[in-house]
């Protein structure tokens, strides 16, 4: 009698949400993101408990982010246990990126002086400086880490400039702001040495700041921080631990965003030679290049929502305490919305009807803070690297930060020719 044949071993697809998180930090994670998208417009998924919808579309996206019953507050399940593994619960991030009105509106009230048109034209000569001395450094050397050299420290200054942290400090600023970046993750997709990490840093910021505010109450200066310390709702003076908590806010605000910007637009221009010319022989499309850049490769991927009462989007109902995942990457190449999605064009944006808002800062009350600052930086920089060099090899594959959340390049190898 012959044996029975041996079972079949059958490979189970891990969830999707795992799926997409780990193709952040590939070279190309677009083809994945099209995969998920291809398999729905809402895509439930499962991971060590926590139960989710992948929202992937442009519209929905949208629908989302205007929602009045969805709001940026993470649910506990998302966050629970950093205590246990770093012995603290206080991640640093509080303020506004956790918060729903009517408490979102007062803060963000406060801090929307920072980063308004205005106040950003005022910082048009200091960033124009800070890029040629970083670009001057830069051509000396030849050869350079373009991420090192000049796209973390041009955002990391200026935003320290604009919080009164002095020149001497800036650099220690760009150690703690890395794992705090990292940490943005649900702690669920993170490490415990990466909650350690973020509690490092985010007491080391505290800390720093608890001195500053000191100072400039009993001696306030012209610079944001000053403006904070002396603001309130009602004559009320803001505590110090919310104080703190927004100084973390604005470093993130004004720095991760530039720093991805400024890489993945290079990047973007050097895997297209046919662009990079254009944009050298008409300067003038560099803000509709920057929108693009912004489209085609955004530094957060995904963005978490939580239902705050029951609702329907798109005859899909959700129920109050529901997380869904915006799956940005996806919606920002949606084939429905964009006419060739995964083409880089830097002339897509050159008329503001020209093509559908992308999803790159956000949308509605929680869009991106830093959004005209990064604009600003991205441009200057932009302007100054295509005027000033002849030629720029891609030495190298970009390198980017193992994380699971944000899009983060590590190491960009280039040779700038003058």
């Amino acid at each position: 009698m012959d044996s029975a044949p041996p079972p079949q071993k059958t490979s189970e697809q891990p969830p999707p949400i795992l799926v997409a998180l780990d193709a952040v930090s590939r070279q190309n994670p677009y083809p994945t993101y099209r995969s998920i998208q291809e398999s729905g417009a809402f895509v439930r998924s499962e991971v060590r408990g926590w139960v989710t919808t992948i929202i992937t579309g442009h519209a929905d996206c949208s629908a989302v982010f205007q929602s009045p019953d969805l709001g940026s507050g993470y649910s506990a399940g998302l966050h629970a246990g950093a205590h246990r593994s770093t012995g603290s619960d206080d991640s640093g991030l509080k303020s506004l990126l956790r918060k729903d009105p009517p408490e979102h509106t007062r803060l963000r009230g406060l801090v929307n002086r920072a980063f308004t048109p205005g106040v950003v034209a005022t910082l048009t000569a200091e960033i124009t400086s800070i890029v040629d001395t970083l670009l001057d450094a830069a051509l000396a050397a030849g050869e350079v880490d373009m991420i090192e050299a000049f796209a973390r420290p041009l955002p990391l200054s200026v935003i320290c400039r604009l919080l009164g942290v002095p020149a001497e400090d800036e650099p220690v600023f760009s150690e703690w702001v890395v794992p705090l970046v990292r940490g943005l993750a649900p702690d669920l997709t993170l490490t415990p040495e990466d909650l350690r990490a973020r509690a490092a840093s985010t007491h080391s910021i505290q800390d720093y700041f608890r001195g500053l505010i000191a100072e400039v109450r009993a001696k306030p200066r012209e610079d944001l921080l000053s403006q904070l310390v002396t603001a309130g709702q009602d004559n009320d003076v803001l505590p110090e631990q919310e104080l703190l908590d927004l100084c973390i806010l604005l470093l993130l605000a004004g720095f991760e965003t530039t720093v991805n910007l400024i890489g993945s637009g290079i990047v973007a221009l050097l895997r297209n030679p046919g662009q990079l010319a254009l944009l050298r022989d008409a300067p003038e499309l560099v803000p509709a290049a920057i929108e693009e850049m912004l489209r085609y490769d955004p530094t957060f991927p995904f963005l978490i929502r939580t239902v705050l009462r029951d609702t329907e989007l798109n005859g899909h109902p959700f129920s109050r305490g529901d997380s869904v995942v915006l799956l940005i990457g996806a919606a920002n190449r949606d084939p429905d919305v964009y006419r060739e999605p995964d083409h880089f064009d830097v002339a897509r944006y050159a008329q503001t009807t020209s093509a559908p808002r992308h999803l790159g800062l956000g949308l509605g009350i929680h869009y991106c803070l830093g959004a005209p600052l990064a604009r600003a930086e991205g441009a200057i920089a932009l302007r100054a690297l295509l005027s000033r060099t002849e030629k720029i090899t891609l030495l190298d594959e970009p390198s980017y930060r193992p994380s699971a959340w944000v899009r983060a390049m590590s190491r960009l190898p280039l040779r700038l020719s003058a």
